[in-house]
């Protein structure tokens, strides 16, 4: 039988770097003219870039991008992981699971939020946003992500903290677990279509033995 896989969102899930997305994208778009509430950008977190421009600055040719980034970079050294973050990825590799990051997040910032997180040593492979045509909430990325361990689909589960992780999962025929730590209620994540909903990954851990993940591993 396959390796169960656990599916592993970054940004909200393992690193506390919603609202500082949220602060780099808002300045961004007053460089450009674009009006974009705080509250409005934070619940647009977790979308890929291309999908959050068309939300907010559909048809524009501005470097919107080009400015977030570089609004965003240098609070890159600010950002620290989630409760928890490093132990729930190695007691997921300790239990026999794949586990893969999968982020929307642009590849020139990955590598240092994995050094964040700190547990390198238990992660199979990553995808992130650039190696897919549509990110989340298309499936793209989860997709992907699968094809790349050669997980079965009815063993796969993800980890992800915004409805649009939870959307992605759904679209592509797998479970989410979700964690409010990005700044989305459990509420919402459970509307959405999460199967379980804990604080951050420290609270998912000390809850395991009952959980989601907790059934996929056996």
């Amino acid at each position: 039988m396959p390796r169960p896989t656990v599916l592993l969102d970054i940004d909200g899930t393992l690193v506390d770097s919603n609202y500082h997305h949220g602060f780099a994208w808002n300045r961004a778009f007053r460089r450009g003219g674009v009006v974009a509430p705080m509250a409005e950008i934070h619940r647009a977190i977790g979308m890929g870039a291309d999908q959050l421009l068309e939300r907010f600055a559909p048809g524009r040719e501005d470097p919107f991008e080009s400015w977030w980034h570089s609004e965003f970079e240098p609070l890159i050294d600010e950002l620290a992981a989630t409760p928890g973050a490093s132990a729930l990825v190695r007691h997921l590799a300790a239990s026999d699971a794949v586990n893969v990051y999968a982020t929307s997040g642009s590849p020139q910032d990955v590598g240092r939020l994995r050094a964040i997180i700190g547990a390198d040593d238990s992660i199979a492979a990553a995808v992130n946003s650039s190696e897919v045509e549509a990110s989340k909430p298309a499936p793209d990325i989860f997709e992907l992500a699968m094809q790349r361990v050669d997980a079965e689909r009815s063993r796969t589960i993800v980890v992800g903290d915004s409805v649009w992780d939870v959307h992605a999962a759904t679209a592509c025929g797998i479970a989410c677990v979700g964690v409010t730590c990005g700044g989305t209620s459990a509420a919402e994540l459970l509307d959405a279509g999460a199967v379980a909903v804990y604080e951050h990954p420290r609270d998912l851990l000390e809850q395991f033995t009952g959980s989601p993940l907790a059934e996929l591993l056996g």
